[in-house]
């Protein structure tokens, strides 16, 4: 063990800070919205969400998709008839998943997604997804979960979907390691490559690509999420006996080297492979991230609570980019999964799980910090009273993990300070 693996588990950063827990109005979007990176990572899978005009709008809206495009998702609207109990809407639904399966012969997976409409009049999509699925399978097995606004998150939505495959997936007793959380592929790639590098045994990943084959899971799986949101998709794997190994998320050069190391410590990697394999992608993230950052060092990073991924992203700013944390906000703090970068967080900042958005607002504009991370919501009102901003829905659409995306990760949070900056200059000539 070298000396920065003995600094990095000494650590204890914000592991033993208060945590101020808040319960009152939110301000986030909706779990349908996941279903935009998602349908992207899964070719074989399809996302029928059971809602109204608006889930549907919601989803043309943020993914948009074009009039005549034909995505893997669409809406089996629920129309005034079905809301008021005049009409069987479970015959509607069987009507629509059989013209979906009927076009796309090569789907593994149906989802139906339940929505707040859905949720309000107590239809019992999981009831159906078991009908369906004894109607159709076994070429494709239909699936359901909640994407509802009135239950999740944004990103909740993706944990919700991976934790109904889990059961679904075939039995091992082979080791190896599953990686779990949806990546744009060229991000999945990089971390292929240096996994394989490092000589792992074999290496599958959740959701997994058409092309890679099914996933199986069991006592010989070890787990490592790259999204800190995946709380109940990781139990789910517990439960069917694989190990999870928590590690700091790989966020940046410090972030990505600690993730891969765990997972070297854990098949036993000899040092020197390990830094045969990550010496030169860390020298290239450190300098990436030196070119970026400059506008970031000195400055202060508020979080709102949005998306989970606030507690790893601080780590990354305070540690990586010289920013100073006021208040590091989650709308959910899962000890397990985000404990080593809360540990590596260093000490100062409030930490805050759930939402009271008045409050949250009436403390950004007390602490007045040179960049709040917040939901598009709350994004240009603060824009307006004078107050840099970046949406925190970007950090999650865009490649942001590992080495070579490092540099652009700093470049996301330096771009609206870099904008501030110019406008300024602009406004005094």
């Amino acid at each position: 063990m070298n000396d920065e693996s003995v600094a990095l588990r000494a650590s204890t950063g914000c592991s033993d800070a208060p945590v101020l827990r808040e319960r009152g109005q939110r301000e986030v979007f909706c779990g349908l919205t996941s279903i935009v990176w998602l349908h992207r990572a899964m070719p074989d899978a399809f996302f029928l969400v059971v809602g109204s005009r608006t889930c549907a709008h919601l989803l043309q809206s943020a993914a948009g998709v074009m009039i005549f495009a034909e995505p893997r998702f669409g809406t089996a609207i629920l129309e005034e008839q079905d809301l008021a109990g005049l009409a069987d809407a479970n015959a509607e639904l069987d009507r629509v998943v059989a013209e979906v399966i009927a076009r796309r012969p090569g789907l593994r997976h149906l989802f139906l997604v339940g929505s707040c409409p859905s949720e309000v009049i107590k239809l019992d999509l999981a009831r159906a997804a078991e009908r369906l699925t004894a109607r159709h399978g076994p070429a494709v097995r239909v699936l359901y979960y909640s994407g509802s606004g009135i239950e999740t998150t944004f990103t909740q939505g993706e944990d919700a979907c991976l934790a109904a495959i889990v059961p679904t997936l075939p039995e091992t007793d082979a080791l190896q390691l599953l990686v779990v959380g949806a990546m744009p592929d060229i991000v999945e790639d990089q971390a292929r490559r240096l996994l394989s590098g490092l000589g792992l045994p074999a290496v599958a990943v959740l959701p997994s690509r058409a092309e890679s084959g099914p996933v199986a899971v069991g006592p010989g799986t070890v787990v490592m999420a790259v999204q800190p949101f995946l709380g109940d998709t990781c139990a789910a794997l517990r439960r069917r006996g694989a190990t999870i190994l928590p590690a700091p998320f790989p966020f940046g050069e410090e972030g990505t080297t600690a993730w891969l190391r765990a997972a070297a410590s854990a098949f036993g990697v000899a040092p020197d492979r390990f830094a045969a394999v990550t010496d030169a992608p860390r020298a290239r993230a450190r300098r990436a991230i030196a070119a970026q950052a400059a506008p970031l060092r000195g400055r202060s990073v508020f979080f709102l609570p949005d998306s989970q991924l606030e507690i790893p992203l601080a780590r990354f700013l305070t540690r990586e980019c010289g920013m100073t944390a006021i208040e590091v906000g989650t709308p959910f703090l899962h000890r397990e999964l985000a404990g080593p970068d809360l540990a590596l967080l260093p000490a100062g900042p409030r930490i805050s799980e759930g939402q009271d958005v008045d409050r949250q607002l009436d403390r950004v504009r007390a602490d007045r910090p040179d960049l709040t991370v917040c939901g598009l919501g709350l994004a240009n009102p603060l824009e307006a009273e004078g107050l840099a901003t970046k949406w925190s829905i970007e950090l999650v659409f865009s490649p942001v993990h590992f080495y070579e995306q490092a540099g652009d990760l700093a470049g996301l949070f330096a771009r609206p300070l870099r904008r501030r900056a110019l406008l300024q200059a602009g406004g005094r000539t």
